[in-house]
């Protein structure tokens, strides 16, 4: 019996992934406010950071392997610790924002004194951003040691979901759905191991979002947060 050719569309990757991917590489085509010559994505060295839907700082992380190889770990390959141990949700990720640095890292360099060098820009922005997050916490697994803070370069910040997929991505009953599942998932993994206590920490501040998330959709619609006396509990079928 014949097998039946496979469609062409199905021979590729999905339309809303392929249409992420193509923002996620213009942004790296950005010009580096700090070197105007080069490509955002050819930094070797940089601190990033990572913004939901509504605009709240949910990660933030540093490179001295190059923006676009470190960036691409996290979002389109999916490889990162971060990702593997559900403490990053590439699905939320709806902004970047970089900041490059640059005369710092000198060939011969160890990865441990590369990192040394630039955990005073992480501790920087983490700093910062955390001060400005809903519940005064970001959802690193290890969170950056408090060093005093240094003077951040210009930074870029990007939007790499596109116009014709952002309501559907930001609709709250998507995300409520995707967050919970993640909380799943995450606790699941707790459950099977032994934790950091950062670890811990991470799902606490992801139940605190999904409730928050929870909330805010039920004041959107008018919603009594508890059931009022006479209040129809089901929904009949018509």
């Amino acid at each position: 019996m014949p097998t039946a050719r496979p469609d062409e569309n199905d021979l590729q990757v999905p339309r809303a992934t392929r249409l992420i991917r193509e923002e996620i590489a213009k942004f790296l085509a950005s010009e580096d406010p700090n070197n105007p010559s080069s490509k955002l994505g050819k930094a070797k060295a940089a601190i990033y950071a990572f913004y939901d839907y509504d605009g709240e700082p949910i990660y933030v992380g540093q490179t001295s392997e190059g923006v676009s190889s470190r960036i691409g770990r996290h979002l389109t390959g999916q490889r990162s610790d971060a990702v593997a141990k559900f403490v990053l949700d590439p699905f939320e990720v709806a902004e970047i924002q970089v900041w490059t640095i640059h005369g710092i890292i000198v060939p011969g360099m160890s990865t441990s004194e590369k990192r040394a060098l630039l955990n005073r820009y992480e501790s920087t922005v983490y700093q910062e951003l955390r001060n400005q997050a809903r519940f005064r916490a970001i959802l690193n697994e290890a969170v950056p040691a408090e060093i005093p803070p240094v003077e951040l370069p210009d930074s870029i910040r990007g939007r790499i979901i596109p116009d014709e997929l952002w309501g559907d991505r930001r609709h709250s009953d998507v995300r409520i759905a995707r967050r919970a599942n993640h909380v799943a998932r995450l606790s699941q993994l707790i459950s099977e191991r032994q934790p950091s206590s950062g670890l811990r920490r991470t799902l606490h501040l992801q139940t605190q979002r999904l409730e928050w998330l929870s909330n805010k959709r039920l004041e959107d619609l008018k919603i009594p947060r508890y059931h009022q006396e006479g209040e129809q509990t089901e929904i009949e079928d018509d």
